[in-house]
């Protein structure tokens, strides 16, 4: 008994991808938590740069932090998922990942503050982060190298192409080269990262990573973000509450603001991801990486947010108009909308009309929202009504959708729900 309680050495030859009950560990809990950390720096720097009219620049250091953080999550949970022994060696190695994680987001200021500044990217301190991260993600890899004979060939490529990238980062980041010029040679790093996974699950056999335990994970990621909306809208209240006091406006932003993330939320766990990459293994790469727009997008409605309190407080800190702010919300908003449509249509090959009405209505009500705003309708009404665009969607598939989703799990081979 006491041999079972201890964290001894594993040989790491890879998790059963059938395995029953399989869930999220304490640790893999544990270490998400140096993401909200990121994803609460990159939220706030980009809430502080759009009302501080450097909207493009705030825009592309956003897209840029929440690629490198979602890409490092990734990283590891998909890792996890196949190779988790959960013994000394693993906990001490996902332990410096954490530490590498926290350096990421500690470089994230200075590279909002370069791009403000237009010069170059300021990337240094994010590529240290990502070195502290891969040199125990590619010990790990090592290890299944010698203890999984039988995936030997897979595993050397995300070892090589692992290696090679993060080679070229830490090169890119000593280089003095322009923004332009910068992110044309990211693009490259990142396309040979992507070889690894690709010849994983399309070339090979992949690795043994449990769908339904990746489907957990996933939500768990999407829960993480959406906490940006509720401290997106706590700011806003408390800075309404301190320059008006309780009003009619305060319950109107608090209400939307909840609902509003609470419909997200909603729209994203009707999709059966687990019995669907269950059955489609194949399909799990572009379901994994499209992820990354849907995180960056939740993670941007709560600095919309966050730009609504600046636009609230008395002390003029934002340059932005009311409909200014309210794009910062809309947009993101929609673009996570349309992303996990798009997400469900390519994971199971369906097409649903009744989709794309739900998408027409969605447009409508952000329109409407919109318009509003620019008739003068105050920021809190019409932040309140475009807190009705994911309910569109919720109050569709609870009345119409539910049947959809019904058909394709029932035509899945030889699945149940989970």
């Amino acid at each position: 008994m006491s041999d079972a309680l201890r964290h001894t050495a594993i040989s790491m030859s890879g998790r059963d991808p059938h395995e029953r009950g399989r869930a999220s560990t304490p640790l893999e809990l544990l270490f998400d938590l140096t993401f909200v950390i990121a994803f609460g720096t990159a939220a706030d720097q980009l809430a502080h740069l759009l009302t501080d009219d450097h909207v493009r620049e705030g825009i592309i250091g956003f897209c840029f932090a929440t690629f490198a953080i979602s890409w490092a999550w990734i990283n590891f949970s998909w890792f996890a998922s196949a190779y988790d022994t959960d013994d000394w060696v693993y906990r001490l190695t996902t332990m410096v990942q954490m530490v590498g994680v926290v350096i990421l987001a500690l470089g994230l200021a200075p590279m909002f503050e370069s791009l403000a500044e237009g010069e170059h990217v300021d990337n240094g301190v994010m590529v240290l982060g990502y070195v502290v991260m891969r040199v125990p993600m590619l010990a790990q890899w090592a290890r299944a190298l010698r203890q999984d004979p039988e995936r030997r060939h897979v595993v050397k490529v995300f070892i090589i192409t692992l290696t090679v990238s993060q080679v070229g980062w830490i090169l890119l980041a000593f280089a003095d080269t322009g923004v332009a010029v910068m992110f044309m040679c990211a693009a490259v790093l990142v396309a040979i990262e992507l070889v690894g996974p690709f010849v994983a699950e399309h070339v090979r056999d992949g690795t043994p990573w449990h769908p339904h335990h990746i489907a957990e994970r996933y939500g768990l990621m999407v829960i993480i973000a959406l906490g940006e909306g509720l401290l997106g809208t706590t700011a806003a209240l408390g800075v309404l509450i301190d320059v008006s006091g309780w009003t009619v406006d305060t319950v109107l932003l608090g209400v939307a603001g909840v609902a509003l993330t609470f419909g997200v939320w909603w729209t994203y766990f009707v999709i059966p991801c687990g019995d669907l990459l269950s059955a489609h293994r194949s399909r799990s790469f572009g379901w994994g990486y499209g992820h990354i727009p849907l995180f960056g997008a939740i993670v941007a409605i709560g600095a919309g947010l966050h730009a609504a309190a600046y636009l609230l407080e008395e002390d003029d800190h934002s340059t932005l108009s009311e409909t200014q702010t309210l794009v910062t919300v809309a947009l993101p908003l929609s673009i996570y909308l349309l992303g996990l449509y798009l997400l469900y249509a390519a994971l199971t090959r369906t097409v649903d009309p009744f989709h794309l009405l739900l998408v027409a209505l969605t447009v409508v009500v952000v329109a409407g929202a919109l318009a509003l705003s620019a008739t003068g309708v105050s920021l809190t009404v019409t932040l309140l009504v475009l807190a009705l665009a994911p309910w569109v969607t919720v109050v569709g598939y609870e009345t119409v959708g539910h049947r959809h989703n019904a058909e394709v799990l029932a035509s899945l081979p030889g699945t149940t729900p989970n």
